[in-house]
């Protein structure tokens, strides 16, 4: 009989991570063998712990924070989006080398579109953050169709890079595209995206509440505990707040497929987690 095939995510911190439980609900699924872990990385020792893990006999990863841009960057291979993005959440080990995809932003507009009901096409969208989060999504959000997309950061030149970048692909879509500062993002975004490290820091947002337009969403990239601050501000001004374990299960669900080419049900397993997280004390 043959051992599973290997694979983990890899990021500093990476104790919370719930992936191991979506990739073991994905295996039952397809009836397939796999291991799914988790490895944390030291803050210098990234390539390092990749190689040793693919040299282990390890398939693929995935890639979380602070690592994404330096699995771009190390890879040999790598999709369009993962070459938008300048940053990789996912890495696959062939015999040609690492190959390199970035399966957030799909991830995201799954969840917004299928999860959440709610069509991204012709809507005004505020994107916080610029790293490595935010990089990742932009592209697929535009593909999407909105009218507007708005990168705020609190560094406006990290923003005004990643909009330059995305420039001729959101001209080609018929999108608006531009660059602020975090404070100067203005009023009426029908949704509202929080991909800044914002939460993992505990920190709030410097955002008005007339930011969020009536009945708009707000999504925190994060989810869990260190989400709860963002989310909290977006129900206190009205708007529908949603956490990213929704986005986690449908990028888990893009990176088992170019793992394994196959693409499995994404429903029944977040609908699975919710039903862990209400019955936790």
């Amino acid at each position: 009989m043959n051992p599973p095939d290997r694979y983990a995510v890899l990021g500093h911190p990476v104790a919370h991570s719930r992936s191991p439980a979506i990739h073991a609900a994905f295996a039952r699924q397809t009836g397939e063998a796999i291991e799914y872990g988790r490895v944390l990385c030291p803050l210098d020792g990234f390539e390092a712990t990749v190689q040793a893990f693919a040299d282990g006999g390890g398939r693929g990863c995935n890639v979380t924070v602070p690592f994404k841009f330096e699995a771009w960057r190390l890879a040999a291979r790598r999709s369009e989006r993962a070459e938008l993005a300048q940053a990789a959440n996912v890495l696959r080990f062939d015999a040609q080398g690492w190959w390199a995809d970035n399966t957030d932003g799909i991830g995201l507009v799954r969840d917004i579109e299928q999860g959440a009901g709610v069509s991204l096409a012709g809507r005004r969208v505020l994107l916080v953050g610029a790293g490595g989060a935010g990089a990742g999504v932009l592209g697929p959000l535009l593909a999407a169709g909105p009218a507007e997309v708005m990168v705020a950061n609190r560094s406006p030149e990290r923003a005004q890079a990643l909009v330059a970048r995305h420039a001729a692909w959101a001209g080609a879509r018929g999108v608006a595209l531009a660059a602020c500062a975090l404070d100067a993002a203005g009023p009426g975004f029908d949704i509202v995206l929080n991909a800044s490290a914002s939460s993992l820091q505990g920190q709030a947002l410097p955002l008005a509440p007339s930011t969020l337009a009536p009945q708009a969403l707000a999504v925190d990239l994060m989810y869990g505990p260190a989400a709860e601050p963002f989310l909290a501000w977006a129900r206190a001004a009205g708007a529908r707040a949603r956490d990213g374990l929704g986005m986690l299960v449908e990028q888990a669900a893009e990176a088992y497929w170019v793992w394994r080419g196959r693409r499995p049900l994404t429903a029944p397993v977040l609908e699975a987690l919710r039903a862990q997280d209400r019955a936790a004390p």
